[in-house]
């Protein structure tokens, strides 16, 4: 017999952990849901602590499942196509991955529980996986998510595209500046001091920017690096990734894109879950665990606790104080006219589209102030670095 650490809900929708004891996880997966249990997953408790596996990437984890779709729908059984793709996959750690889900498929784990226990895919693919095997459907469920993962992962790709030109010219600002304090201004100082000439404040600033920069620079970089360390290391702690997910949030313009954007997923995931027939208690906990932002990630918990007494979604989030009202409206309408999970998509869909608009809205005005500050940048240098040339000039006619 071998223990196992069972995640599960009653009828009321609790959710819970126990520790017990089967030969199979499957074994114990079925002696819960037989007694009206929703089982999230079992785990063998041998493997908990171990040390974290590395994370498949998303777009060859997406390739995996449509080829795994495609097996199946063509009647190769689930052992069988997974076999073939791992002997077929060229990353060795999901290789391993896959071999090692095989193995407890072998063993009587189900699809969804031997996934889990990887830690390594996400946690709406094994929550899709455990509602396609209670309903029987796991071909439709597999198209949805990838349809899902599908419809993410280009948008993804537009936001990322859409902020590389901005992140291009803040790097040549940044290095035309550096350039010019570094080594054209400490030529400058050079000249000036053999001239024995009184210089204006502004070049008198420069040159000694210029001279702390190539005395300290050394030190400077260094120290610089040690900070963006400590912040990286500090960003991924509880008290600091609040506190930044509560400034993202705030920060004018960009907060609400942010906002949105978040929400956006949030309703995208959650109508996925519940269009794979798991019920809504289920799957705004998953959703919750899914999305990034963790002030919209508290907010679903606790509206959790509000649709299990009895109040309706909208309602429940609309306490919580922190979805948009036109998300709340619509997730009404939704409620109302028995369309949940495809007014979700709705919603989805809104929020998506405003958000590439408000970036392109933003893009376009933040690339001409960063050029227009990359020019002033360069003007107040030539300036301060020449107006001693112009001052002997004058002083000379």
């Amino acid at each position: 017999m071998n223990e196992f650490i069972v995640k599960l809900a009653d009828e009321r929708g609790r959710v819970q952990e126990q520790t017990h004891a089967a030969a199979t996880a499957e074994e114990l997966r079925s002696r819960f849901t037989q007694a009206g249990y929703l089982v999230y997953s079992v785990k063998p408790r041998s493997t908990l602590g171990r040390s974290a596996k590395k994370k498949v990437k998303l777009d060859i984890f997406l390739i995996f499942n449509q080829q795994f779709l495609t097996l199946i729908r063509a009647g190769l059984p689930i052992l069988s196509s997974l076999d073939l793709l791992a002997k077929r996959q060229k990353d060795l750690s999901f290789r391993a991955q896959l071999e090692d889900v095989g193995g407890r498929v072998k063993t009587g784990e189900s699809i969804s529980a031997a996934f889990e226990a990887q830690g390594t895919v996400p946690l709406v693919y094994t929550t899709t996986l455990l509602a396609g095997e209670r309903s029987g459907n796991l071909e439709e469920v597999l198209q949805r998510y990838l349809d899902f993962q599908r419809v993410a992962l280009t948008f993804r790709k537009k936001l990322r595209a859409s902020l590389i030109y901005p992140a291009f010219l803040i790097v040549m600002v940044i290095g035309l500046f550096t350039f010019l304090i570094t080594f054209v201004v400490p030529r400058f100082a050079s000249l000036y001091a053999q001239l024995g000439t009184k210089l204006p404040t502004l070049t008198l600033w420069l040159l000694t920017l210029g001279q702390n920069a190539q005395h300290y620079g050394l030190y400077i970089a260094p120290v610089l690096v040690l900070i963006g360390y400590l912040l990286v290391r500090w960003s991924k702690s509880e008290a600091g990734a609040d506190l930044i997910d509560r400034v993202r949030i705030r920060t004018p313009i960009l907060g609400t894109v942010w906002l949105k954007y978040q929400v956006g997923l949030f309703s995208r995931t959650l109508a996925t879950l519940l269009t794979g027939g798991l019920p809504l208690v289920p799957s705004l906990e998953t959703a919750a665990r899914s999305i990034e932002s963790r002030s919209i990630a508290k907010a679903v918990r606790v509206s959790v606790e509000t649709v299990r007494e009895g109040k309706g979604l909208a309602l429940s989030l609309e306490r919580t104080g922190v979805f948009p009202e036109l998300s709340i409206e619509m997730i009404e309408v939704g409620e109302s006219t028995g369309a949940l999970p495809q007014m979700l998509n709705s919603v989805a869909e809104f929020f998506e589209e405003d958000v590439q608009t408000s970036l392109a809205a933003i893009m376009s005005l933040v690339e001409p102030i960063i050029l227009i500050g990359m020019g002033v940048v360069v003007v107040i240098v030539l300036i301060a670095l020449y107006l001693p040339i112009f001052s002997l000039n004058g002083v000379g006619g």
